[in-house]
């Protein structure tokens, strides 16, 4: 037995004593290598110094994984669509001007209004932006709220938009009813914390609190370098195109990171000349 097998055994292991189930999403046909066995094997081969897949399919040759998958089929796979969703409050003025402010009140069904954000424990006047990311940073979904909407109801928007992958939230988006639509109409698997004193109360996977710091991190480059909390509109029209201008001047970033400067798409704080 190889040592690149030795390892991937020991993974696995630690793997499934941690994880719910061996397969994370809707399949019609269940494959041969499971979702927490590809995992893992990508996990050892990159912990292996192992980044090229000609290289670990010659590895595999005659092991016990040889011909449990396809190397094109592995590498389409191994980008199967996993999401992270969450939302970040944006405040468009403080609170002891809420009474007074016009800012953004030019378009009917667009008001901004009060809401609370959980992660500064405070309450906040203005809109609330709720994204959906990939596992490497990048958008794929945005919209625009009043600060008060709940997160759980752009779920039941972004169902539209999207279908057959895994979606991981934090406990705003907990909902037992929430869940089963989503999976039952599109195939969309919500992975969310429980609360401490839920009934079958299962822990949270780690791979998941990892995954989610992803959309964390790029708020946090929204915040800081595009300055997204900043904001000089007066009207709605105004302030949703300095969003998108924001956002959309880091997917232009990212891109340029990947296609022509090739290094981390997500290294924002660089020179591009």
């Amino acid at each position: 037995m190889s040592n690149l097998i030795r390892k991937y055994e020991l993974i696995l292991k630690t793997f499934r004593e941690i994880s719910l189930s061996d397969n994370f999403y809707y399949k019609p046909v269940k494959p041969k290598l499971s979702d927490l066995e590809l995992i893992t094997l990508s996990i050892t081969a990159e912990s292996s110094g192992i980044d090229s897949e000609y290289q670990l399919f010659r590895e595999l040759r005659f092991s016990k994984l040889e011909g449990r998958i396809e190397r094109s089929v592995y590498n389409r796979r191994k980008q199967k669509k996993y999401f992270i969703v969450d939302s970040m409050p944006l405040k468009i003025c403080k609170n002891a001007r809420i009474t007074r402010s016009k800012i953004c009140k030019d378009q009917d069904g667009a008001f901004p209004n009060q809401g609370f954000c959980a992660s500064q424990n405070a309450r906040y006047y203005g809109y609330k932006l709720h994204a959906v990311c990939s596992s490497d940073g990048m958008f794929e979904n945005f919209d625009l709220s009043p600060a008060s909407v709940h997160d759980i109801h752009y779920l039941m928007y972004i169902k539209t938009q999207m279908s057959d992958c895994v979606l991981l939230g934090d406990k705003g988006c907990l909902s037992s009813e929430i869940q089963m639509n989503l999976f039952e109409t599109d195939k969309i698997k919500l992975e969310t914390p429980m609360r401490n004193n839920q009934m079958n109360f299962k822990t949270y996977p780690f791979i998941f609190k990892k995954s989610r710091k992803r959309i964390e991190t790029l708020f946090s480059q929204l915040c800081d370098q595009f300055m997204i909390r900043r904001n000089y509109a007066k009207t709605f029209i105004g302030f949703k195109n300095r969003i998108l201008t924001k956002i959309t001047a880091l997917t232009t970033i990212q891109y340029l990171n990947k296609f022509v400067f090739g290094r981390n798409i997500n290294n924002i704080k660089v020179n591009l000349i």
